[in-house]
């Protein structure tokens, strides 16, 4: 545990299906607080022309990851459109530990692993404001065709019944709105009184002499 802190790190999640505009929005939230740093997860699918290794992601074969899986390397992990995703568990430790708050951009399946096995953060889930301007931000995206689109707009249906178990929803129907509201959670988790009784313990103790 960091020493200047007295606190654990926070982990805090985010999901959200394709096109809600997660990955902007924590771009935002990374941007917004000097002290909060991304998680990178581990994935097996082919870097974008925009993305850098060690950045975006840590971008390895499914070779090595199935070796991390047998190892109990990671916290979580699942796949995605057929390929693996996955989050360090020394990663998540570390920052716990050193009290660094990590944000952790990441699908369902691996929030909901992370919810029952590492029973540790604060889980946020991203709605687009309805499928219609859901498949329209796919579509403007020019990434991927039309059968790509279909199947992420079913996969979206799957995941949105999942965003009931989480902390908190965020309903990304204009930016500006929804980034103010990131920003208010994080603000508030860090204000818990769980996380900040180092500070009445300092009070106490002056009172007390």
């Amino acid at each position: 545990m960091n020493n200047e802190t007295s606190r654990e790190g926070i982990l805090f999640v985010v999901s959200a299906p394709s096109g809600a505009g997660k990955t902007t929005l924590c771009r935002e939230l990374i941007d917004s607080f000097s002290d909060l740093r991304q998680s990178i997860s581990f994935a097996t699918r082919q870097k974008r022309e925009s993305e850098q290794d060690g950045i975006d992601y840590h971008f390895t074969d499914p070779e090595t990851f199935q070796t991390m899986i047998a190892q109990q390397q990671l916290a979580e992990w699942a796949e995605v459109h057929g390929n693996l995703y996955g989050t360090s568990l020394e990663t998540l430790n570390t920052a716990a530990g050193e009290g660094i708050d990590l944000l952790l951009d990441i699908d369902c399946q691996g929030a909901a692993q992370l919810k029952k096995n590492y029973q540790q953060g604060v889980f946020i889930f991203i709605l687009p404001p309805d499928y219609t301007e859901l498949e329209r931000r796919l579509s403007s995206r020019g990434t991927d065709d039309k059968n790509v689109i279909q199947r992420r707009l079913k996969n979206a249906e799957q995941e949105i019944v999942q965003a009931r178990w989480y902390d908190y929803l965020v309903i990304n129907d204009d930016f500006q709105s929804a980034r103010e509201k990131l920003i208010a959670i994080v603000t508030a988790e860090r204000c818990r009184s769980r996380r900040t009784a180092h500070l009445l313990d300092k009070l106490t103790a002056k009172g007390d002499k």
